[in-house]
């Protein structure tokens, strides 16, 4: 960095402390003790920012990881269950990332209170999931909820409905972040109100915030008190991220000298996994790298399944002690992400975020475990929703497994057009989900609506031309077919 550079770096920092403090002195109220913790974590990633020098990895640097660095999932389960289940349980929390909205499947509030299976939420089966653990088990495993400012509200209403469930629900609050201005590098709220001018000047800044929060929000400590040692992180959308006794068991059972404090949960990847981060080894730690980290000649290489053949799950297991130890001592180094946004009104702008499993580098002998696809089954869109809602899958005890009537193993290969993207219109356009036991690819685009008891086998394509429209009729059995604009139904 040159002398120019350095002193146009400090004056961005000073004028940026400058613009906070403005921030802080226009509220008084509880309002702003919460933003001046904020505001301390925005200022050290604000830094950070300013500091970067150029790409945070160098592609000549990178390894594979060593295969007794990534444990194959047989073969923990074959070391079993722990003997006292129920004391290993004792010291587990399981943990559920609870910040992201239902923006993108057309729904308001909290994505955790959509409905996707037998009439019950993301909440709802994470619920059962925990309360089954504890009844069968006789344990006492806590569920985290990490909220956002977008979702707080709403999910904290809704977690009356479980005040009788055996299962005891904590919230704590990921932090609040200005969004900064992408040419003036200057926060574009002009005060710490979110509503109006102000509804987009706030960004909750990733998961990675995870460990700063938690910690802050004394939540931590609570737990730790109590006897826990791990935490279990996962999506919430993600309907494959259930306790896993084996792996549980595997933690439990090492050394205190060779303590692992971190597991990486990851699976194979398939091509519609291609942009997901995957481990490496660089400079001898395990490490995650995402697709935004890798230079732009190397990025047809990271997407390759026989270079990079896993990806990060997000599942995660992570040592409680260790979390402490590294807020304390200040020494978790997470990769910044740029994320570049484009406001209604055309400004564009930046947030400065970090990721949770990029923290894998600084925890003592982390461990990536290859586990089966079934433990990774997110929905985020329509397509995804309509697999899970599907005969596909069956439900016990708040748990997805796939039918055993299903002869492959594999989900089919679902795309859904536009006119299914919003959940309301996707319910409309299924007078009951189809039979998909034999499906293999579906690929259904334009003004298309199923009547009841349709049967999906094979590839199927049905595509409504512009202006046209197909009603699939109740009682159909598509194998194989392409049904077109004209409604012909051709042999595929």
């Amino acid at each position: 960095m040159t002398e120019f550079q350095e002193q146009l770096r400090l004056q961005h920092e000073k004028t940026m402390h400058e613009e906070l403090e403005k921030l802080l002195q226009s509220s008084t109220g509880p309002e702003a003790q919460i933003s001046k913790k904020d505001f301390e974590g925005f200022r050290s990633i604000f830094h950070r920012f300013l500091q970067r020098k150029g790409p945070s990895v160098e592609w000549s640097k990178i390894q594979r990881p060593p295969e007794d660095l990534i444990l194959s999932y047989e073969k923990i389960k074959a070391q079993g269950r722990p003997e006292g289940i129920t004391s290993s349980l004792n010291k587990l929390v399981v943990l559920k990332l609870n910040g992201g909205l239902g923006t993108s499947m057309g729904c308001k509030g909290p994505k955790s209170l959509i409905s996707v299976s037998n009439d019950n939420t993301f909440l709802d089966l994470t619920v059962q999931q925990i309360e089954h653990l504890n009844k069968t088990f006789n344990a006492d495993v806590p569920l985290v909820l990490m909220n956002s400012f977008n979702t707080d509200e709403d999910t904290k209403k809704i977690l009356q409905k479980y005040t009788h469930h055996r299962v005891k629900i904590h919230t704590f609050n990921q932090s609040r972040y200005p969004r900064i201005n992408k040419e003036s590098l200057l926060p574009i709220a002009s005060d710490l109100g979110m509503k109006g001018a102000n509804a987009d000047a706030w960004y909750p800044p990733g998961h990675g915030d995870i460990y700063a929060s938690f910690h802050n929000s004394g939540l931590l400590d609570t737990l730790l008190a109590q006897g826990k040692e791990y935490v279990f992180v996962s999506n919430i959308d993600n309907l494959g991220a259930t306790v896993d006794l084996s792996i549980l068991h595997h933690l439990m059972s090492q050394p205190a000298s060779r303590r692992c404090e971190f597991i990486m949960e990851v699976t194979n990847k398939t091509r519609s996994d291609v942009k997901g981060g995957t481990l490496i080894q660089y400079e001898d730690h395990l490490r995650l790298l995402e697709i935004a980290q890798v230079p732009k000649d190397h990025v047809d290489e990271f997407k390759s399944v026989t270079k990079f053949k896993i990806f990060n799950t997000n599942n995660l297991w992570i040592s409680l002690p260790a979390i402490k130890r590294l807020q304390q001592e200040n020494t978790l180094d997470l990769e910044i992400i740029v994320n570049p946004k484009s406001l209604d009104g055309g400004l564009n702008v930046i947030q400065l975020e970090t990721a949770v499993g990029a923290a894998i580098k600084c925890f003592d002998n982390a461990l990536g475990v290859n586990v089966p696809r079934s433990r990774f089954l997110p929905v985020k869109t329509s397509s995804d929703l309509l697999l899970v809602m599907s005969n596909l899958y069956s439900l016990e005890a708040g748990s997805l497994t796939m039918s055993k009537r299903r002869e492959f193993p594999s989900t089919p290969h679902v795309k859904l057009g536009s006119s299914f993207t919003k959940v309301q219109d996707f319910l409309k356009r299924f007078e009951n989900i189809p039979d998909m036991l034999e499906l293999d690819h579906l690929t259904v685009s334009g003004d298309v609506t199923f009547g009841k008891n349709v049967s999906l086998k094979g590839t199927v394509i049905i595509i409504a031309n512009h202006g046209d429209r197909i009603d699939i009729p109740a009682g159909a059995v598509l194998e194989n077919k392409i049904v077109s604009g004209n409604l012909r139904i051709l042999d595929h």
